[in-house]
Protein backbone atom coordinates (compact mmCIF):
# COMPACT_ATOMS: atom_id res chain seq x y z
CA UNK A 1 0.00 0.00 0.00
CA UNK A 2 1.41 3.35 -1.08
CA UNK A 3 0.93 6.47 0.98
CA UNK A 4 -0.21 9.56 -0.97
CA UNK A 5 2.84 11.27 0.51
CA UNK A 6 5.17 8.67 -1.05
CA UNK A 7 7.05 9.98 -4.10
CA UNK A 8 6.98 6.42 -5.49
CA UNK A 9 3.18 6.42 -5.52
CA UNK A 10 2.10 5.14 -9.00
CA UNK A 11 -0.45 7.98 -9.22
CA UNK A 12 2.28 10.59 -8.90
CA UNK A 13 4.44 8.82 -11.46
CA UNK A 14 1.57 8.44 -13.93
CA UNK A 15 0.59 12.10 -13.75
CA UNK A 16 4.16 13.43 -14.03
CA UNK A 17 3.92 14.25 -17.80
CA UNK A 18 0.64 16.12 -17.25
CA UNK A 19 2.07 18.08 -14.34
CA UNK A 20 5.11 19.00 -16.42
CA UNK A 21 2.82 20.30 -19.18
CA UNK A 22 1.01 22.40 -16.58
CA UNK A 23 4.19 24.43 -16.12
CA UNK A 24 2.88 26.43 -19.06
CA UNK A 25 0.56 28.09 -16.53
CA UNK A 26 3.35 30.40 -15.45
CA UNK A 27 2.30 33.03 -18.00
CA UNK A 28 -1.23 33.12 -16.59
CA UNK A 29 0.12 33.26 -13.06
CA UNK A 30 2.31 36.21 -13.95
CA UNK A 31 -0.71 37.98 -15.48
CA UNK A 32 -2.75 37.20 -12.36
CA UNK A 33 -0.08 38.95 -10.29
CA UNK A 34 -0.95 42.24 -11.96
CA UNK A 35 -4.70 41.62 -11.86
CA UNK A 36 -4.67 40.99 -8.11
CA UNK A 37 -2.49 43.94 -7.09
CA UNK A 38 -5.37 45.72 -5.27
CA UNK A 39 -6.02 42.63 -3.15
CA UNK A 40 -2.35 41.90 -2.50
CA UNK A 41 -1.94 45.45 -1.22
CA UNK A 42 -4.40 44.72 1.60
CA UNK A 43 -2.01 42.51 3.56
CA UNK A 44 -0.38 44.00 6.68
CA UNK A 45 2.49 46.38 6.02
CA UNK A 46 6.00 45.21 6.68
CA UNK A 47 8.09 46.31 9.64
CA UNK A 48 11.16 47.09 7.54
CA UNK A 49 13.18 44.04 8.51
CA UNK A 50 15.57 42.60 5.89
CA UNK A 51 14.48 39.75 3.62
CA UNK A 52 17.00 37.83 1.52
CA UNK A 53 15.49 36.15 -1.56
CA UNK A 54 17.35 33.16 -3.03
CA UNK A 55 16.56 32.02 -6.61
CA UNK A 56 15.79 28.58 -8.05
CA UNK A 57 18.22 26.45 -10.04
CA UNK A 58 19.23 28.33 -13.23
CA UNK A 59 17.47 31.38 -11.84
CA UNK A 60 19.03 34.73 -11.01
CA UNK A 61 18.05 37.96 -9.29
CA UNK A 62 15.99 38.93 -12.34
CA UNK A 63 13.75 35.90 -11.77
CA UNK A 64 12.97 37.00 -8.20
CA UNK A 65 12.51 40.67 -9.00
CA UNK A 66 8.66 40.61 -9.01
CA UNK A 67 8.64 39.02 -5.55
CA UNK A 68 11.25 41.42 -4.20
CA UNK A 69 9.43 44.41 -5.67
CA UNK A 70 6.21 43.33 -3.98
CA UNK A 71 7.91 42.87 -0.62
CA UNK A 72 9.67 46.22 -0.98
CA UNK A 73 6.34 47.92 -1.68
CA UNK A 74 5.02 46.41 1.56
CA UNK A 75 7.88 47.98 3.49
CA UNK A 76 10.44 45.19 3.77
CA UNK A 77 14.11 45.59 2.92
CA UNK A 78 13.99 42.87 0.24
CA UNK A 79 17.42 42.03 -1.14
CA UNK A 80 18.73 39.87 -4.02
CA UNK A 81 21.31 37.17 -3.42
CA UNK A 82 23.82 38.88 -5.73
CA UNK A 83 25.64 35.73 -6.84
CA UNK A 84 24.56 35.58 -10.48
CA UNK A 85 22.86 32.51 -11.95
CA UNK A 86 22.19 29.71 -9.49
CA UNK A 87 24.12 26.81 -11.03
CA UNK A 88 23.90 24.62 -7.95
CA UNK A 89 25.77 24.41 -4.64
CA UNK A 90 29.23 24.59 -6.14
CA UNK A 91 32.30 25.43 -4.12
CA UNK A 92 32.00 28.90 -2.61
CA UNK A 93 28.26 29.36 -3.15
CA UNK A 94 27.19 28.76 0.44
CA UNK A 95 30.11 30.87 1.63
CA UNK A 96 28.83 33.70 -0.57
CA UNK A 97 25.27 33.26 0.74
CA UNK A 98 26.51 33.34 4.32
CA UNK A 99 28.51 36.51 3.67
CA UNK A 100 25.42 38.13 2.12
CA UNK A 101 23.35 37.15 5.15
CA UNK A 102 25.93 38.52 7.58
CA UNK A 103 26.15 41.79 5.65
CA UNK A 104 22.37 42.29 5.74
CA UNK A 105 22.24 41.53 9.45
CA UNK A 106 25.04 44.00 10.15
CA UNK A 107 23.55 46.67 7.89
CA UNK A 108 20.06 46.57 9.41
CA UNK A 109 20.91 45.40 12.91
CA UNK A 110 18.01 42.94 12.77
CA UNK A 111 17.45 39.27 12.05
CA UNK A 112 16.98 38.42 8.37
CA UNK A 113 14.06 36.47 6.93
CA UNK A 114 15.06 34.03 4.19
CA UNK A 115 12.81 33.26 1.22
CA UNK A 116 14.15 30.52 -1.05
CA UNK A 117 12.63 29.27 -4.28
CA UNK A 118 13.25 25.57 -5.05
CA UNK A 119 17.03 25.01 -4.70
CA UNK A 120 17.25 28.46 -3.12
CA UNK A 121 15.05 27.11 -0.34
CA UNK A 122 17.62 24.44 0.44
CA UNK A 123 20.23 27.17 0.76
CA UNK A 124 17.90 29.07 3.09
CA UNK A 125 17.31 26.07 5.34
CA UNK A 126 21.02 25.32 5.60
CA UNK A 127 21.90 28.95 6.31
CA UNK A 128 19.40 28.97 9.15
CA UNK A 129 21.01 25.85 10.58
CA UNK A 130 24.46 27.42 10.29
CA UNK A 131 23.67 30.78 11.93
CA UNK A 132 20.19 30.60 13.52
CA UNK A 133 20.90 33.72 15.60
CA UNK A 134 20.92 35.79 12.39
CA UNK A 135 17.71 34.35 10.90
CA UNK A 136 14.16 35.43 11.76
CA UNK A 137 12.34 32.78 9.72
CA UNK A 138 12.64 30.61 6.61
CA UNK A 139 10.07 30.37 3.79
CA UNK A 140 10.64 27.89 0.97
CA UNK A 141 8.82 27.60 -2.35
CA UNK A 142 8.69 24.10 -3.85
CA UNK A 143 12.00 23.07 -2.30
CA UNK A 144 12.96 19.35 -2.46
CA UNK A 145 14.31 18.70 1.03
CA UNK A 146 12.77 15.29 1.74
CA UNK A 147 11.73 12.03 0.06
CA UNK A 148 13.68 9.30 -1.76
CA UNK A 149 14.59 11.47 -4.76
CA UNK A 150 17.21 13.72 -3.21
CA UNK A 151 19.22 16.38 -5.08
CA UNK A 152 22.30 15.08 -3.28
CA UNK A 153 22.38 12.18 -5.74
CA UNK A 154 22.69 14.61 -8.66
CA UNK A 155 25.36 16.63 -6.88
CA UNK A 156 27.40 13.49 -6.24
CA UNK A 157 27.13 12.50 -9.90
CA UNK A 158 28.29 15.99 -10.94
CA UNK A 159 31.24 15.77 -8.58
CA UNK A 160 32.18 12.30 -9.80
CA UNK A 161 32.07 13.41 -13.45
CA UNK A 162 33.74 16.81 -13.18
CA UNK A 163 35.88 16.46 -10.08
CA UNK A 164 34.52 19.79 -8.82
CA UNK A 165 33.01 19.75 -5.33
CA UNK A 166 29.24 20.28 -5.22
CA UNK A 167 26.80 19.93 -2.38
CA UNK A 168 25.52 21.42 0.84
CA UNK A 169 27.15 20.97 4.25
CA UNK A 170 26.48 17.56 5.76
CA UNK A 171 24.65 17.85 9.07
CA UNK A 172 22.93 15.41 11.44
CA UNK A 173 19.46 14.77 10.09
CA UNK A 174 20.40 15.76 6.55
CA UNK A 175 18.31 18.07 4.38
CA UNK A 176 15.13 16.78 6.02
CA UNK A 177 16.04 18.26 9.38
CA UNK A 178 14.12 21.51 9.82
CA UNK A 179 16.04 24.64 10.86
CA UNK A 180 15.77 25.76 14.50
CA UNK A 181 13.74 28.82 13.46
CA UNK A 182 10.14 29.25 12.25
CA UNK A 183 9.96 27.49 8.89
CA UNK A 184 7.22 27.49 6.24
CA UNK A 185 7.13 25.27 3.16
CA UNK A 186 4.86 26.49 0.36
CA UNK A 187 4.17 23.77 -2.22
CA UNK A 188 1.80 22.74 -5.01
CA UNK A 189 0.52 19.24 -5.72
CA UNK A 190 0.51 20.09 -9.42
CA UNK A 191 4.17 21.17 -9.36
CA UNK A 192 5.53 19.79 -12.62
CA UNK A 193 9.23 19.84 -11.70
CA UNK A 194 9.60 18.96 -8.02
CA UNK A 195 7.36 16.15 -6.66
CA UNK A 196 5.18 17.87 -4.09
CA UNK A 197 5.86 15.09 -1.57
CA UNK A 198 9.49 16.24 -1.51
CA UNK A 199 8.39 19.63 -0.15
CA UNK A 200 6.20 18.48 2.75
CA UNK A 201 7.82 19.11 6.12
CA UNK A 202 6.94 17.49 9.43
CA UNK A 203 4.67 19.97 11.17
CA UNK A 204 5.72 21.13 14.60
CA UNK A 205 5.78 24.07 16.98
CA UNK A 206 7.78 26.14 14.45
CA UNK A 207 7.25 24.20 11.22
CA UNK A 208 4.33 24.28 8.79
CA UNK A 209 3.23 23.55 5.22
CA UNK A 210 1.04 25.78 3.05
CA UNK A 211 -0.46 24.31 -0.09
CA UNK A 212 -1.43 26.39 -3.11
CA UNK A 213 -2.37 25.63 -6.71
CA UNK A 214 0.61 26.68 -8.81
CA UNK A 215 3.22 25.64 -11.31
CA UNK A 216 6.78 25.30 -10.05
CA UNK A 217 7.99 28.16 -12.23
CA UNK A 218 5.12 30.31 -11.01
CA UNK A 219 5.68 29.88 -7.29
CA UNK A 220 7.51 33.21 -7.02
CA UNK A 221 4.79 35.19 -8.85
CA UNK A 222 1.58 33.32 -8.00
CA UNK A 223 -0.71 35.69 -6.03
CA UNK A 224 -1.58 32.94 -3.53
CA UNK A 225 2.10 32.39 -2.87
CA UNK A 226 2.84 36.09 -2.49
CA UNK A 227 -0.06 36.57 -0.08
CA UNK A 228 1.14 33.66 2.06
CA UNK A 229 4.71 34.98 2.08
CA UNK A 230 3.54 38.46 3.09
CA UNK A 231 1.31 36.99 5.80
CA UNK A 232 4.21 35.03 7.26
CA UNK A 233 6.66 37.94 7.15
CA UNK A 234 4.19 40.28 8.86
CA UNK A 235 4.24 38.35 12.13
CA UNK A 236 5.94 40.06 15.08
CA UNK A 237 9.41 38.80 15.81
CA UNK A 238 9.43 35.96 18.35
CA UNK A 239 5.63 35.63 18.04
CA UNK A 240 5.32 33.17 15.16
CA UNK A 241 2.00 31.39 14.69
CA UNK A 242 0.92 28.86 12.02
CA UNK A 243 -0.92 30.08 8.92
CA UNK A 244 -4.68 30.32 9.52
CA UNK A 245 -6.98 28.88 6.86
CA UNK A 246 -10.13 30.68 8.00
CA UNK A 247 -13.04 32.03 5.97
CA UNK A 248 -12.32 32.44 2.24
CA UNK A 249 -8.73 31.29 2.78
CA UNK A 250 -10.02 27.77 3.46
CA UNK A 251 -11.15 27.67 -0.19
CA UNK A 252 -7.99 29.21 -1.59
CA UNK A 253 -5.52 27.23 0.53
CA UNK A 254 -6.32 23.48 0.71
CA UNK A 255 -5.56 21.46 3.80
CA UNK A 256 -1.95 20.34 3.18
CA UNK A 257 -2.45 17.29 5.42
CA UNK A 258 -5.43 15.83 3.58
CA UNK A 259 -4.93 12.23 2.47
CA UNK A 260 -6.47 12.44 -1.00
CA UNK A 261 -4.10 12.74 -3.96
CA UNK A 262 -5.37 15.41 -6.34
Amino acid sequence: MYSPFDAQNPWLQATAPLRLALEARVGCEFAALFATQPLLALVPRGDGHPVLVLPRLLGCDLSTQPLRYYLSELGYAASPWGLGVNLGPRQGVMRGCLARLRDLHAEHGRKVSLVGWSLGGLYARELAKEVPDLVRQVITLGSPFTGPQKPTDIWKLYQDVTGDPMGLPERPGGLEQAPPVPTTSIFSRSDGIVPWTSSVDCTGAQTENIEIESSHLGLAVNPLSLYAIADRLAQPVDAWQPFERLGPKAWLYPDPNRAAVD
